[in-house]
């Protein structure tokens, strides 16, 4: 069996998902396609808008055989750890041989040229990250900058191919027998926020969901009639309280809190304005402050992360076509546990079993901030 994988996190499940998922099918030739997907929680360090098994089951009704997730720990890091993570997972797949992702440069040479070149980066390039960082600028723009001229085409210029060059990256150096299918984007850009006829980015769909406004047509009618009808954002409540409960030398062990931030987001956490806009900056991007102050409130340390990367984990199904029996399977011959129920779970130990902690914990976070019951794997 061939499986094409889409690494994703579908909050929500959009028109330009279901186009992607058609495409990796028709463009990869596979037999079945398996989405990695986030849970509870997504990497821009927000919650997701649907629990994970509801997004899991819009996937396989959009044409997804099998959904499984991406554990926690790199749901919410930033986008290299973020693709470790998922590519370690999907390359004990024996079964998984190609890995769709949508890019607005959908050239497959220029990833594979894009990411040997930052996996060995010129002295040069690294001189000049550290002079744009020591002016105050942000490691994503200071990296941009530095590469132009270096890279094929403009590779980071835009989240979604930079994702793809983490994918590729990751790839190369795993040396993981997976090829890469880069598919071009349609419609709207990744922060895209306003809505456009048809495909629009999940940026502005949950926008116009927030702000109460009509998102009939963007999305498949089996997801559009289970949106919340408004977002509540209880999070960063949650997020101070666990700030103010912790040291700063606690917070400090979260991924990307340098330079002295854990005692920013300390002041902060006392502040009537919000942690991402008491504390985004030029050098500090807003994504960055909200996966620290996610992961603190999640504690999920840096040191945990890094010991996930190196550990073999599980494969925690969310959702699955009933008649992929095939799928199921192909994931047997993985040397990683399948988790379907909730008793499978009984069989991990050391690392693998506190990453498992952590999914269940953040389960547990997003049902208090949605008042939703916890659910189980969904055979569809």
């Amino acid at each position: 069996m061939k499986i094409c994988a889409i690494i994703c996190e579908y909050n929500p499940f959009h028109n330009g998902h279901l186009y992607q998922i058609a495409e990796a099918k028709r463009l990869s030739g596979a037999d079945a396609v398996l989405c990695l997907m986030s849970g509870n929680f997504v990497q821009r360090g927000e919650p997701a808008i649907l629990d994970k098994f509801t997004r899991a089951r819009h996937a396989i009704l959009g044409g997804a055989d099998i959904v499984l997730e991406l554990p926690t720990v790199f749901a919410t890091s930033n986008a290299e750890l973020f693709a470790k993570g998922a590519i370690s997972i999907l390359s004990q797949i024996p079964a998984v041989k190609t890995l769709a992702f949508g890019a607005e440069t959908a050239d497959k040479t220029a990833f594979m040229l894009g990411a040997r070149y930052l996996n060995h980066e010129p002295e040069e390039v690294s001189a000049k990250i550290k002079e744009s960082l020591a002016t105050g600028a942000s490691y994503p723009k200071a990296r941009a900058q530095a590469w132009a001229g270096f890279l094929p085409l403009d590779l980071l210029s835009s989240p979604n191919n930079i994702l793809g060059l983490e994918y590729t990256r990751a790839i190369l150096d795993k040396g993981a027998d997976i090829e890469i299918l880069p598919i071009q984007r349609v419609g709207s850009g990744y922060n895209d926020n306003d809505l456009q006829e048809k495909f629009s980015s999940a940026s502005a769909i949950r926008l116009a969901i927030q702000e109460k406004r009509s998102v009939r047509g963007q999305l498949p009618y089996f997801v559009e009639k289970e949106l919340p009808n408004a977002l509540e954002d209880k999070l960063d409540a949650l997020e101070k309280y666990a700030l103010l409960c912790k040291p700063s030398k606690e917070i400090a062990k979260v991924c990307d809190c340098t330079e002295g931030l854990e005692n920013a987001f300390k002041r902060a956490a006392g502040e009537s304005q919000t942690l991402e806009a008491a504390l985004t900056s030029a050098r500090y991007t807003s994504s960055r402050i909200r996966r620290i102050a996610l992961q603190n409130l999640l504690n999920i340390e840096e040191a945990l992360i890094r010991d996930c990367l190196q550990t073999p984990l599980y494969l925690r199904v969310l959702a699955a076509r009933k008649a992929q029996n095939e799928v199921l399977s192909a994931l047997s011959l993985s040397p990683l546990p399948v988790i379907a129920r909730a008793h499978d779970k009984n069989c991990l130990t050391g690392t693998a079993k506190a990453c498992f902690k952590k999914d269940a914990f953040a389960e547990k976070t997003h049902g208090l901030l949605y008042c939703a019951p916890t659910k189980e794997s969904l055979f569809i």
